[in-house]
């Protein structure tokens, strides 16, 4: 029978999660990461789980997965690993793709999108974005990118991989960073970039297609067609979780893997250094109470192996990453992370919140600029030794 594999990267209080569904003919490799896999029985037929808690990342291991064995299911996951705080710290052939084609024939308005308060937001979707769609937000995409990859120890993947992938779908692209990687590693396989946005460059590699479409809807793409699809930081997107993965399910060939990953701003510290009452973590709660008034709560992904295994997928592993805050790790990798993780939060968290906090909350501006002036103070301070779950 036909079974697809679910590969979820998922923190305690997960910040992100993924899930993969990979080939039963993979080569065995040590896994890293949460995935999972469309299991050999259809969606409805029983299928039993394993759980395992996978430990970090070998630093050690090659750049790139290309093959995996069918991973395990990780109800739960554990960072019982802390991060080491530093005594000092210092601050540190393209062609153009056939989505070209596709863009100069989307209607004029979906390309100028919605100004609101200086900023530019989709005007395409089913439902309101409250992330902005213009070069301030697409560096920021580019940015969290660069941190994710550093994350996984310059993989862009943790799922495992068929050695030759034929087709390739990113969920959410964005700025469509990823795909380009991807389909740079792949260049035999055909990568498809979906978003709700054409913000995506037009020089990219030939195998490369960005589609503009909203995954909410019913896909287009046909039953088991994928060897691999991605979804990263799918940021107040989703409204229906299940109905995602079910899709997802149909879409991917048997065996096949989905990686998901999905901050959860739970920010937290292993020694105290956080307080609790700290205008930090507030930022972190009142993304929770926008997401939840919108209806696509950002706790969500803390469900997700539920999801996964009530749509039919199998072998779903789950871990946790710890994203430190700033750069205070005595880790150089960590402490580049953190870095990349501080300009994030200093210089892009009003991307999130600048539409949202007095449109959804009602709240009142004025409290909001100093509330974040507070948090921002605080997040610099490498005496405050916090990190955010993924």
């Amino acid at each position: 029978m036909d079974s697809h594999k679910v590969d979820p990267i998922t923190p305690v209080n997960p910040a992100a999660t993924t899930a993969s569904a990979s080939q039963d003919t993979t080569s065995s490799q040590q896994r890293e990461g949460d995935y999972a896999t469309k299991p050999e029985a259809h969606p409805g037929t029983s299928a039993e789980a394993k759980v395992e808690t996978e430990a970090d990342a070998d630093e050690d291991s090659p750049v790139y997965d290309e093959a995996g064995i069918a991973p395990s299911i990780a109800a739960s996951a554990s960072t019982d690993e802390n991060i080491e705080p530093d005594t000092w710290l210092s601050d540190e052939g393209y062609a153009e793709s056939t989505s070209t084609r596709y863009l100069t024939s989307i209607a004029s308005d979906i390309r100028r999108g919605v100004e609101e308060n200086g900023r530019l937001y989709a005007a395409y979707g089913k439902y309101q974005s409250w992330l902005p769609i213009d070069d301030e937000e697409l560096d920021r995409n580019d940015l969290q990118h660069f941190k994710f990859t550093l994350l996984l120890n310059n993989r862009l993947y943790i799922a495992p991989m068929p050695a030759s992938p034929q087709k390739i779908l990113d969920i959410g692209t964005g700025s469509g960073i990823w795909a380009i990687d991807i389909a740079d590693q792949f260049p035999s396989a055909s990568v498809i970039g979906v978003d709700i946005a054409p913000t995506q460059p037009s020089l990219v590699p030939p195998n490369l297609t960005f589609e503009i479409d909203d995954v909410e809807h019913e896909w287009l793409w046909g039953e088991s067609k994928f060897d691999f699809i991605h979804a990263r930081e799918l940021i107040m997107a989703i409204r229906s979780w299940p109905r995602l993965f079910q899709q997802a399910y149909r879409a991917l060939k048997p065996g096949a893997y989905i990686q998901l990953s999905a901050s959860v701003p739970n920010f937290q510290s292993d020694d105290g250094t956080l307080p609790a009452d700290s205008a930090y973590i507030e930022t972190g709660q009142i993304y929770f109470d926008m997401s939840e008034k919108v209806g696509v709560s950002g706790k969500e992904p803390l469900r997700w192996v539920e999801y996964l295994q009530e749509a039919g997928y199998e072998d779903i592993v789950q871990k946790v990453y710890k994203i430190p805050t700033n750069p205070w790790p005595k880790d150089e990798r960590l402490k580049k992370i953190g870095a990349l993780e501080l300009t994030h939060y200093r210089d892009g968290i009003m991307n999130v919140f600048a539409r949202g906090y007095t449109t959804i909350l009602g709240g009142d501006e004025a409290y909001f600029q100093i509330l974040m002036a507070k948090a921002r103070r605080e997040v610099e301070d490498r005496n405050m030794h916090s990190w955010v779950p993924l």
